[in-house]
């Protein structure tokens, strides 16, 4: 059923960005070779699902220290066989990761879709095995005005930071999420 939702959210998704197109294109692509392409041990490439946490009135992000890349990103992961949709596996750990219940995914149209893609290496198998490649497809997800984070086992810190003070220990494609969360939610 995932695997259905998946081809279905990102035929439907649209984008004026050539890379981003492209990349569309070849997670369709993966996703037409592998019915298996949405888990973990589909090498040497699986889809994933994460979402920013935006405080739009406070004009802030919630960002996670990831254990094992060291870098402040959004939360996300691998999809797991109860999820039924990108977006509910996106809003999951979201969810479980800030540790903030009613987290609501922005809605574009009618319903939560994606808002960028991202293509990255990563070690999720352990370091002693290949990298793999996470096809991560990314949404927001709206925290309520009273939220209040928790962190998990799954970081080493969790903090909210504005939208023009993101912390040295980030990369483009957040910096990118995080301007295109300005522009849609601020």
């Amino acid at each position: 059923m995932i695997h259905a939702d998946a081809v279905r959210a990102l035929t439907a998704w649209t984008t004026d960005e050539t890379g981003q197109q492209q990349l569309r294109h070849d997670y369709l692509a993966h996703l037409a070779e592998h019915q298996d392409g949405l888990w973990r041990s589909c090498r040497p490439a699986h889809i994933t699902a994460s979402a920013l946490v935006v405080d739009p009135a406070a004009g802030r992000v919630l960002l996670t220290l990831h254990p094992k890349v060291g870098l402040w990103l959004q939360m996300g992961g691998h999809c797991e066989p109860g999820d039924e949709t990108l977006a509910a596996a996106a809003l999951r750990e979201a969810t479980e990761e800030s540790g903030i219940p009613g987290l609501r995914l922005l809605p574009l149209d009618t319903e939560p879709a994606p808002v960028r893609l991202d293509r990255h290496q990563v070690r999720c198998a352990g370091k002693d095995q290949p990298e793999n490649t996470h096809l991560d497809v990314q949404f927001l997800a709206l925290a309520p005005a009273d939220a209040r984070e928790e962190i998990s086992e799954e970081s080493l810190d969790l903090r909210w930071f504005g939208f023009d003070a993101l912390p040295e220990l980030t990369d483009g494609s957040l910096r990118r999420l995080v301007e295109l969360a300005r522009k849609l939610v601020g």
